[in-house]
């Protein structure tokens, strides 16, 4: 069972990133913006297999570079349409936070515009009401209505249907600012009995940065997986079996616990 899952969900992922890689490319030749994902087999580091039918693809935002961390905090009176508040917007929660286009020593002159900008902050739903658009134009310009419908959804989150050989994928798009070498101060590292993973292995997975995902109005939330990624890979590496325990978890989580195609737990959850 696990193997044969191994073997369905590499055919859906190969698929579903030929059609994404075709479509972002078309977003990133209408919008600079947008970067199309790449096409690097089935270990793609945008795509997340959330479950057999459930993916989550990042779409990298280009021309922010040169990140740094906001020290001092101010109030927002603003709603996403740009509207004035008589009082300010609530705090970020944890592992959410603001951000200004300020925050990068380079940023392309779009990402001052009003079409995603209030204020000097770069505002999600803004950013992901003109993704959607592109999306919606892309599918149309690259002829890929039959294959890929753009679900109905009562947030400003992006997502398909992709039409695969196998099945039906829902496929989440998320815009992304790709943040390398540089770890975020809100999130401490927690503190293990044992000593895995090892410091060294720490500093290692802090140099790789971390992603803020525009998922919400106004804040972004703070992504880690190439932190993830690293760690799954070395899971095992005391030689003990925690992967084989893992993948046994996520069959009975898909067959039992919960079997269909919108699953409350998944591999979030799991990892």
């Amino acid at each position: 069972q696990v193997e044969r899952r191994h073997c369905l969900v590499s055919k859906a992922v190969e698929e579903v990133q030929k059609i994404i890689q075709q479509l972002t490319a078309e977003i990133s030749y209408k919008a600079t913006r947008f970067q199309a994902i790449s096409n690097s087999g089935i270990h793609n580091e945008n795509i997340k297999v959330l479950a057999p039918s459930q993916f989550l693809v990042t779409v990298p935002l280009r021309g922010l570079t040169g990140y740094r961390e906001r020290q001092v905090r101010h109030w927002r009176y603003y709603t996403v349409h740009g509207a004035k508040l008589l009082s300010s917007v609530r705090d970020p929660e944890e592992l959410h936070q603001w951000l200004e286009v300020e925050q990068f020593s380079k940023s392309l002159r779009q990402w001052h515009e009003k079409d995603v900008n209030i204020e000097g902050d770069l505002v999600p739903a803004k950013v992901l009401i003109v993704f959607r658009e592109l999306v919606e134009k892309s599918i149309i310009s690259c002829n890929l209505s039959s294959k890929v419908t753009v679900l109905e959804s009562f947030s400003s989150l992006v997502r398909v249907a992709v039409e695969t050989s196998e099945s039906q994928v829902e496929v989440e798009l998320v815009p992304a600012v790709e943040i390398p070498t540089c770890w975020p101060k809100k999130a401490q590292w927690p503190h293990c009995l044992k000593h895995w993973p090892s410091q060294e292995k720490v500093q290692c997975i802090k140099s790789l940065g971390f992603d803020l995902l525009a998922r919400s109005n106004y804040h972004w939330q703070l992504c880690f997986s190439r932190a993830e990624r690293i760690l799954m890979e070395g899971l095992d590496e005391d030689g003990g079996c925690r992967m084989k325990c893992f993948r046994v978890l996520r069959q009975m989580k898909e067959d039992v616990w919960c079997a269909g195609n919108k699953p409350v737990i998944t591999a979030y959850h799991l990892q």
